[in-house]
């Protein structure tokens, strides 16, 4: 008798499910961080890739530069997810004339699809600064910092405010931070008495001097952030009544990456899914050395 061989297309009922499309991976991925939530001069989604293209292998990244893409080509991932956008601004051109340009053909040439999740991975609950307050010690219920006015159970927002389990001296708190942050080459910088006790903290992922004001109104011991400039921070240091810790940016945003990997191999359906996720430890904060 002959047999009609196996379509090799259909997995056999005992098999390995066949692994979703970019398009049923970006979805589930929306349902986690809704790109209406990002803020409207953001550019969030997916950048490039074909959403009917198979994804087996996700890497999570903070910064979509020329060493994240190197080590998802080497990996072999199907997908990047980085927190900060590739083209934030308009462009009339990917020409691979320019370092951004490079970076799309690449992606293309290798059929690497690239997706940005940045200020709606920053209000959503979790988002990155629940990672980051986690990271520097905080417990229990957070709130927002600057809470979304979007949303009516006003859970979301921009930053957190916790606290800690215990007081404890300002100088044993930035120890804390940087024990639980990335190493990068400029650390972390204190402002205020070292031996002050703190207990109430706000955090933000990301540049946040925007919200010096409202860590004031929050009443906290400690605003923990990035990209502190010189004059909001020095005029804000002037009151004396709370500290300030400034972090690399890059290493502020980096915990969510992990959290963001776990949440959508949950929504996928975890391993039957049959996607792998990775998170990058490239460090790709800016600057290199410390002198």
């Amino acid at each position: 008798m002959t047999q009609t061989p196996a379509d090799p297309a259909v997995p056999p009922a005992d098999g390995p499910a066949p692994p979703p499309s970019l398009a049923e991976v970006t979805a589930a991925f929306e349902r986690i961080y809704d790109p209406a939530w990002a803020a409207s001069w953001d550019a969030v989604g997916l950048v490039c890739g074909d959403p009917a293209q198979p994804v087996r292998r996700v890497l999570f990244a903070v910064d979509p530069v020329a060493a994240v893409v190197e080590e998802a080509l080497e990996w072999g991932a199907d997908l990047v997810i980085t927190h900060h956008p590739l083209l934030l601004r308009g462009v009339t051109s990917v020409a691979a004339t320019t370092p951004k340009g490079r970076l799309v053909h690449r992606l293309i040439a290798a059929g690497t699809a690239l997706y940005t999740a940045h200020t709606n991975a920053d209000t959503a609950v979790p988002g990155v600064s629940d990672a980051l307050a986690a990271a520097v010690g905080l417990t229990g219920d957070l709130d927002p910092l600057e809470p979304d006015p979007a949303d009516p159970a006003g859970r979301r927002g921009i930053g957190r405010v916790g606290t800690l389990p215990e007081p404890v001296a300002l100088r044993d708190f930035a120890a804390r931070a940087a024990a639980g942050l990335p190493r990068t080459a400029g650390g972390i910088r204190v402002s205020g008495d070292p031996d002050r006790p703190v207990r109430r903290v706000a955090v933000s992922g990301g540049a946040g001097d925007s919200l010096l004001g409202r860590a004031r109104a929050a009443g906290v011991d400690v605003f923990l952030t990035s990209d502190l400039r010189h004059h909001p921070a020095s005029e804000f240091a002037e009151h004396g009544d709370i500290a300030l810790i400034d972090t690399a940016h890059w290493a502020s945003e980096w915990p969510w990456l992990a959290d963001g990997a776990a949440r959508l191999a949950s929504a996928l359906g975890g391993e039957r899914a049959n996607v792998e996720t990775r998170v990058s430890e490239i460090v790709t904060d800016a600057w290199s050395l410390a002198i």
